[in-house]
């Protein structure tokens, strides 16, 4: 594989040429919302996106396919468009200090928040979080606990932002991703599936250590710097804080995201 693509007299392709020009436009949101495509790169996300997702074209340096042959294996058994490129160009998709100088365009992965409900037992809802790596690690949080789905809902970040996918780790493309402006209706919907809704809140009264787990839980999870409204937190079923032992004031979002939805998972499988 390596070889057809840069055979002696090959020509990669430079920063200049249309598809990566077109390609590069997707590191902008609003190029992603156009076009329904969006920008995997590195190697995790990369893996995870040809064997579980829609792969439009892959753009590879020499040295990444020299690198990472099973993963041109992978494309080529799956009929994946793979383009050489130069490192120059590598470095004009990227949006990391040091390029893998492999990028995947593909097909962006949310899908109507009434289709990843069903038979849902545990389900992750950022609301208004707007650092795309703590979006990220909590998808590849809720994917490794094996949760059914993550909505993000309100102001949430883009779950196809660069940084997201990068943090994400793969976790993209394995776990069903739902969005909506609507978070009352979010609520709603997640009743409708029978979810029990806990809100995430380092002022409430009750502890993680008390509640059992015997029921569909839904976990809500408030914005890095504001926590969640005030609204969400009177609608939820119940608000839940974590008991700090130590002497730290808190934990960041992604941390309590971990803590939270693997206390639910563990007492689950127990």
């Amino acid at each position: 594989m390596t070889g057809s693509l840069f055979r002696p007299g090959a020509v990669p392709f430079t920063e200049r040429t249309p598809r990566v020009v077109a390609a590069r436009k997707l590191t902008r949101r609003a190029e992603r919302e156009k076009t329904g495509r969006f920008l995997a790169e590195g190697t995790n996300a990369v893996e995870a996106a040809v064997k579980y997702g829609t792969v439009h074209e892959l753009f590879v340096t020499e040295r990444a396919a020299a690198a990472y042959p099973a993963l041109m294996t992978a494309a080529a058994d799956r009929s994946v468009p793979v383009s050489p490129i130069t490192d120059r160009a590598a470095a004009g998709l990227s949006e990391t200090v040091t390029p893998q100088g492999i990028v995947a365009v593909c097909t962006v992965v949310d899908r109507p928040l009434e289709t990843v409900l069903a038979a849902a037992r545990l389900v992750v809802v950022l609301v208004d979080v707007a650092e795309p790596g703590n979006a990220g690690t909590v998808i590849r949080v809720a994917d490794a606990a094996g949760a059914d789905a993550v909505i993000l809902a309100g102001d949430t970040v883009d779950p196809h932002n660069g940084k997201s996918v990068r943090s994400a780790a793969g976790s993209t493309f394995h776990i069903p991703l739902a969005r909506t402006r609507d978070v009352p209706a979010a609520l709603t919907a997640l009743r409708a599936a029978g979810l029990r809704t806990l809100a995430a809140s380092g002022y409430a009264t009750t502890s993680l250590e008390t509640l059992s787990f015997d029921t569909p839980v839904a976990w809500l999870f408030g914005n890095e710097a504001h926590g969640l409204p005030g609204e969400i937190l009177t609608a939820a079923d119940e608000t839940v804080r974590i008991p700090l032992y130590g002497k730290a004031e808190s934990l960041n979002l992604a941390t309590a995201a971990a803590v939270c939805v693997y206390t639910t998972a563990m007492a689950a499988h127990r």
